[in-house]
């Protein structure tokens, strides 16, 4: 996801709300616990040259700016799975080390964060959740011939589409728009609303693909799509985009943009609802959350949107109930369910790194990742294939808002990801 520079006002707002890293801040590295000495040098090796080393993470995200909200629960889930893992023994009796650089979303930063980590013995490649943003630090992996993990990209550019042939190294363990979008319509016409505007926001191509394939599915299913409106995060449009919503009556409103410091996605959802316009607004897993919500009940009201886990209180599976307690005990509440994906990726580092008999190079593990089909992991079955190295076919959540308090629906999941080219 791509945002602007932070104001010093949303990110007050921010660090009260999410999640904060083991020992988070903008201090310029974490690094956990392995049991072991720590590694001298990076990349993949045999299961028998590999002895009794830890198996090193090491990760270039953002912990202080923009992407801080999606980044650091992830981040925080994935180091208690890691601590989990080791205190059962590790993986084939080698603890695992997950080493965190904060990069602020800095491109040259987030480079020098991924050539640091490396230098340190990383023996795969952790990187931030939006496509664009993780580039520098992607290229950094795929060039070393790492394995290389986002927690949380939702496109299908994690792989070979952005990447070429490098990029069979590269995934995500956020779900593909694609599946999101596909999901999304699916419950719109469950609803009964047969008639949308779809709302586009371009400034990243995970919300431009979510609402290209909710039109796709959508239409599929018998939907009509009634306009088509769009802005770009900044450009002080939305107010007239919202204006211009409110004249088309359609029976819901999708709206695929995120919260930024440009504060566009509570300024939608305010202008539209001082205009009297009670439509339901329905939208992907950025929009999760509280933290960004207007304050007026009245305005935050009638928001549906699909995510990874419910952090209400009042998901329905235990398992990821229990590590959401785990996050909020140690003082690190997560303000989305995208936490769950941290635990899943290192779930399914894991499993590869086990399917390829204890190996850690970069090929063996990404031909192991891709044949995952419905892999369990506490965020639910994960599944990639050649054409989609994002998760394809796990469940949501679907959440409403009514009054600024969202609650869980039920659980559902894309018939298949929506054809969007």
């Amino acid at each position: 996801m791509r945002g602007t520079k932070a104001s010093a006002a949303w990110l007050g707002a921010v660090l009260t709300a999410v999640v904060l890293a083991a020992c988070g801040s903008s201090s310029s590295k974490t690094t956990s616990a392995s049991g072991g000495a720590g590694t001298t040098s990076g990349g993949g090796s045999s299961g028998q040259s590999a002895s009794k080393k830890p198996i090193v993470i090491g990760a270039a995200i953002d912990q202080s700016s923009t992407m801080k909200p999606f980044d650091s629960p992830a981040a925080a889930a994935a180091q208690l799975e890691v601590n989990k893992i080791n205190a059962q023994g590790g993986v084939d009796g080698r603890k695992l080390e997950f080493i965190v650089e904060n990069d602020q979303l800095n491109p040259s930063r987030t480079r020098a964060d991924a050539l640091d980590v490396v230098g340190k013995g990383a023996n795969v490649l952790w990187v931030t959740c939006d496509v664009d943003f993780a580039t520098p630090s992607t290229e950094v992996g795929l060039s070393k011939s790492l394995l290389t993990v986002a927690p949380c990209i939702g496109t299908d550019q994690m792989g070979p589409k952005r990447f070429g042939s490098q990029g069979k190294l590269a995934f995500s363990y956020g779900n593909v728009a694609q599946d999101e979008g596909a999901a999304l319509a699916q419950l719109a016409i469950k609803q009964g609303w047969k008639t949308a505007d779809v709302v586009t926001d371009k400034s990243i191509v995970y919300e431009v693909n979510d609402c290209q394939a909710f039109t796709k599915r959508f239409t599929e299913l018998g939907g009509k799509v009634v306009a088509q409106d769009q802005f770009t995060q900044g450009d002080h449009t939305v107010g007239s985009v919202a204006s211009k919503v409110n004249g088309q009556k359609a029976a819901v409103v999708t709206l695929c943009t995120y919260p930024t410091p440009a504060g566009d996605l509570p300024a939608f959802v305010s202008d539209l609802r001082s205009l009297g316009n009670q439509t339901p607004i329905l939208g992907p897993w950025s929009i999760d959350g509280t933290f960004w919500l207007p304050k007026d009940p009245k305005v935050s009201n009638n928001i549906w949107y699909v995510t990874y886990a419910s952090v209400f209180g009042d998901d329905p599976d235990p398992a990821v109930k229990a590590l959401e307690q785990q996050l909020t005990s140690s003082g690190n509440p997560p303000a989305t369910g995208g936490f769950v994906t941290g635990a899943a990726a290192i779930d399914g580092i894991v499993a590869a790194i086990k399917q390829s008999g204890g190996s850690t190079d970069g090929s063996k593990l990404a031909a192991a990742m891709e044949s995952f089909h419905n892999l369990p992991t506490v965020s639910g079955a994960v599944s990639f294939s050649p054409s989609l190295h994002s998760v394809y076919g796990r469940q949501y959540r679907v959440m409403h808002v009514v009054n600024g308090k969202p609650k869980y629906i039920e659980e559902m999941k894309a018939t298949t990801p929506a054809s969007i080219g």
